[in-house]
């Protein structure tokens, strides 16, 4: 008879506790999603980027919740068409106990921006292509020319150098691909910094800063149109009109070997101890 009686209590509060549960949830589930309600984070990263508006956001949330309910939200729908926007990384979104909808948002940080036959877009540090937005312009280093897919992993690489190192960051402006050679714009534009592929890059650019601090510093900026460092153990320079290959020399306490080039033809080799 005991048995009977505990069984019974067990069947009444598991029916009250049930009962309980679902009002609380019909509750819950009809409660109304306002504009204070929708939380959204932007901007999760290091560096801030603009890409995405939050009113653009808060636009897809109310498309995907007519009702304005609390239960009537379809996360993973939303969650699925704001990871669709071209310029978002991530996002993440789920509601709390309080009845908060919480829609965090990780924007694509770009590492460069791309002008490839004509068309321009920006590359994030995975590699992926995403579309330059009409209303926000991110800082970053501009590449021109036909660049492949292949080769972004090293050229992000070498950016990635070019940002963590103050020479270089004040020095190189821009990235150009002429002819399947890469080649490094300066800040003064007098001329380019020719590095061939996108091998040994720490050993080209190291031969570049020696070549500037012992050597280029002393020279006139608009002598040479362009600095080649793609070829090992030297330095080969092409000369602006005006000025003659006998007119260059160089004091360093290292064999340096430089080739001095007037266009397309060697005129004069040195080798300077």
């Amino acid at each position: 008879m005991k048995n009977k009686w505990r069984i019974l209590k067990i069947f009444v509060t598991v029916v009250i506790f049930g009962f309980l549960l679902s009002f609380s949830l019909k509750r819950f589930n009809d409660r109304k999603i306002d504009e204070q309600s929708i939380i959204v984070k932007l901007n999760d990263s290091s560096s801030p980027v603009y890409f995405v508006d939050e009113k653009d956001i808060r636009t897809i949330v109310e498309r995907y919740n007519s009702t304005k309910k609390v239960g009537d939200v379809d996360i993973p729908s939303l969650e699925k068409k704001l990871n669709e926007l071209p310029a978002v990384d991530s996002a993440n979104v789920y509601l709390n106990l309080n009845g908060k909808l919480n829609v965090d948002i990780k924007q694509r940080v770009p590492v460069f921006r791309l002008n490839n036959g004509g068309k321009g877009f920006y590359v994030d540090k995975k590699g992926i292509e995403f579309p330059i937005s009409k209303t926000y312009s991110h800082p970053c280093m501009l590449v021109s020319g036909d660049v492949k897919k292949k080769e972004y992993k090293k050229l992000i690489e070498l950016i990635e150098k070019i940002n963590k190192d103050s020479f270089c960051k004040n020095f190189f402006v821009g990235i150009t691909k002429e002819n399947g050679n890469f080649n490094l714009a300066t800040s003064d534009g007098n001329y380019k910094v020719e590095i061939g592929d996108l091998d040994r890059i720490d050993f080209k650019v190291k031969g570049f800063k020696t070549f500037v601090e012992k050597y280029l510093v002393y020279q006139a900026p608009e002598k040479y149109s362009k600095i080649s460092v793609k070829y090992d153990n030297q330095i080969v320079t092409t000369l602006n009109s005006g000025y003659k290959p006998e007119e260059d020399s160089l004091q360093t306490n290292e064999q340096t070997l430089i080739n001095t080039v007037t266009g397309t033809q060697k005129t004069e080799e040195k080798t300077i101890n």
